[in-house]
């Protein structure tokens, strides 16, 4: 399928999906955001994908966040309630998408970019990299789905309440960021995780995905207890023979 505002690659079983518009600095339209929640879904169709990754185009700015130009525009032309209708649950989508996903943040990543990236289940970024989750400066409100889920309660009310700057450090010390490398080595070290994810048993990393979603707010029992009837009606753990055969191979067989 061909994209606009949307660069589609494949390597090695990773779906690396690019926002295109390096000259408006990424900025997310209703077009790159339809195309992107249009290629993640590509993606979670495929059964030769086993991660995905969403990077920004250039060197400065994963996205700008959410294009300006287009909202005014919007705002001119339509009453509040036909702005409502054309609201999607495009963020969410990709959030709860079954393939984990892993931001490659190389730059700037302010405003509806903090809301996706936070959205994502990891993120790894460079010296480039900044959030800032801005909404409260210019009378909004979002990330409160996404952000206290990496970073916990207090320091996401930090960054929603003040709408500051973070820097690629702190990014990395408060666990917004996984990893935190020179910008040369950020697509070969996202590449390096993305690749091992994609090489794990695909219906496996998939479960524990579904099921740490589930368990977001689940006493211990609870989660036992989703685990184990996942483990034993959708995706019943491999035997010995099928999950070991190196091993079994390395070590000769010993039946009975």
């Amino acid at each position: 399928m061909g994209y606009e505002h949307i660069l589609v690659e494949r390597e090695e079983g990773v779906g690396i999906l690019t926002l295109n518009r390096p000259d408006k600095l990424n900025a997310m339209n209703r077009l790159l955001s339809q195309e992107l929640r249009d290629a993640v879904k590509e993606m979670d169709g495929d059964d030769a994908i086993g991660c995905i990754v969403v990077t920004g185009a250039g060197d400065k700015a994963f996205s700008a966040g959410g294009d300006i130009h287009e909202q005014r525009e919007d705002d001119r032309h339509y009453t509040q309630e036909e702005l409502d209708s054309r609201r999607t649950r495009g963020s969410y989508e990709i959030a709860a998408s079954k393939k984990p996903t892993i931001g490659m943040i190389n730059g700037l990543a302010y405003g509806g970019a903090a809301v996706l990236a936070s959205s994502l289940d990891m993120r790894i970024g460079c010296e480039n990299t900044r959030f800032r989750f801005l909404a409260a400066a210019y009378g909004r409100i979002n990330s409160t789905w996404t952000l206290p889920n990496q970073v916990g309660w207090p320091i996401a009310k930090e960054l929603l309440f003040s709408a500051r700057i973070v820097e690629a450090d702190e990014a990395y010390r408060i666990g917004l960021l996984n990893h935190l490398v020179p910008r040369a080595e950020l697509r070969a070290k996202t590449m390096e995780l993305a690749r091992a994810i994609a090489g794990n048993n695909r219906a496996a990393v998939m479960g524990i995905k579904a099921l740490l979603l589930q368990q977001m707010n689940q006493n211990l029992e609870e989660q036992y207890e989703a685990e184990r009837h996942f483990t034993t009606h959708v995706v019943r753990g491999a035997k010995a023979e099928d999950a070991f055969p190196e091993f079994i191979a390395r070590k000769g067989r010993r039946l009975a």
